[in-house]
């Protein structure tokens, strides 16, 4: 360590300041790189011990490219597996999609001065048409085969929302709806199902979208649950034999621009007593007094609780230990955030491939994210009787 010590007092002496910082880079490391080979081959460079796990084996060449520039690494290798720097690990997909995203953006000359800045910040302003190219071929066969792949089994309950981006269509910027489907199996998983673009929320883009799911192999859907989005509850009546359940949350706020700013709290109150019922007929009897109730001094709100009842309280008929997450679209808000907070930094994108490579890349991560985790998002016991496939098992009969 006293050498390491030295070493860095002489770099930072003879160093001129312009490339004293890619000179830091690459002196931690080189030094990073050491630590983790010894503790690889229980032994450092030159050491003779008796407990040493595997031997060096020579160095192959590295290009890095940092925000500081270019540096030149000098991997080591060993004779008996394999060894490849943590902090050269290669980049999530997500983030390889912003990247090629941005540069397409770049090379085409259509980008806002926002992404030019954030190009020749990260040292990219370099890049070749041919590079983008190879970058963009690379993650969009990723996300087709994601977004393509068959769906098997029963899924009970099916969340489907959309939001809005900015992208460039024969010369004009032109806001476009980006949908996302996410369900959970009879195996209590849940999994993103997939992604569509469209002009617009209309009927007839909802049941291509919800066909072109069925047609991959979407089966067994019990409950769809979104937003009121135009044309989606007669989309879900065409394609699936399923209950549609509205938003709670996003009603509650359509409910609450009735109540006036004095009567929102009390009227919240209200209506909650309804959620609050453990069965679907007191919750319906509870709805339908809270309307009355409302009616004479706020006509506008009865007149939507009336209409809104059975699409609100639809979850109410599924089992109670699932209703905290099949009520609203809000399992999708995290999500929906990541989305958001990565299709802002592009701002315009520049053509329809690139919001397919971003949202379906961001789509795959979180997708890969579920998969490994430990817990089930529903649990077997709560889940089975949602099954199309129980069989009554009958005893054996003695011969």
């Amino acid at each position: 360590m006293t050498d390491d010590r030295i070493a860095l007092c002489e770099l930072l002496e003879k160093s001129a300041d312009v490339d004293l910082l890619r000179e830091m880079i690459g002196f931690a490391a080189e030094r990073l790189m050491a630590l983790e080979v010894q503790g690889l081959t229980g032994a450092d460079y030159g050491e003779r011990a008796p407990d040493r796990l595997a031997q060096r084996n020579g160095y192959r060449d590295r290009v890095w490219e940092t925000r500081a520039g270019t540096l030149e690494l000098r991997i080591p290798k060993l004779r008996k597996g394999s060894y490849f720097p943590g902090f050269l690990e290669p980049r999530r997909v997500a983030e390889k999609a912003l990247t090629a995203v941005i540069q397409e953006a770049y090379v085409q000359g259509i980008s806002t001065r926002s992404v030019d800045e954030l190009v020749k910040a990260l040292g990219m302003a370099g890049i070749s048409k041919s590079q983008v190219s190879r970058l963009c071929a690379e993650i969009d066969e990723r996300v087709r085969t994601f977004l393509e792949r068959p769906i098997e089994g029963d899924w009970p309950y099916l969340w489907i929302d959309a939001t809005y981006v900015k992208v460039r269509e024969a010369g004009r910027i032109v806001s476009v709806a980006v949908t996302l489907a996410v369900a959970v199996n009879t195996d209590g998983r849940r999994e993103v199902l997939g992604m569509a673009i469209g002009a617009s929320e209309a009927e007839t883009f909802w049941v291509d979208f919800l066909r072109r799911l069925k047609r991959r192999g979407l089966a067994g859907v019990k409950l769809v649950i979104s937003d009121a989005h135009e044309g989606i509850k007669a989309a879900v009546a065409r394609v699936f034999r399923a209950t549609w359940q509205r938003c709670r949350v996003h009603f509650m706020r359509n409910a609450l621009a009735h109540a006036g700013k004095s009567g929102r709290r009390v009227v919240s109150a209200f209506i909650a007593t309804a959620f609050a019922q453990d069965h679907a007929d007191a919750a319906k009897a509870q709805w339908r007094q809270v309307a009355d109730q409302v009616r004479p001094k706020l006509p506008k709100l009865a007149a939507l609780l009336d209409e809104a009842e059975e699409d609100v309280l639809a979850y109410m008929t599924f089992p109670k230990e699932h209703r905290a997450k099949i009520h609203s679209t809000n399992p999708l808000e995290r999500l929906n955030g990541e989305i958001k907070r990565r299709t802002e930094v592009v701002g315009i994108f520049p053509n329809e491939a690139a919001i397919t490579r971003l949202v379906g890349a961001i789509l795959l991560e979180q997708n890969d994210e579920w998969a490994v985790q430990r817990a089930r998002y529903m649990t077997l016991e709560t889940i089975a009787p949602l099954r199309d496939d129980l069989t009554l098992m009958l005893p054996t009969v003695a011969a």
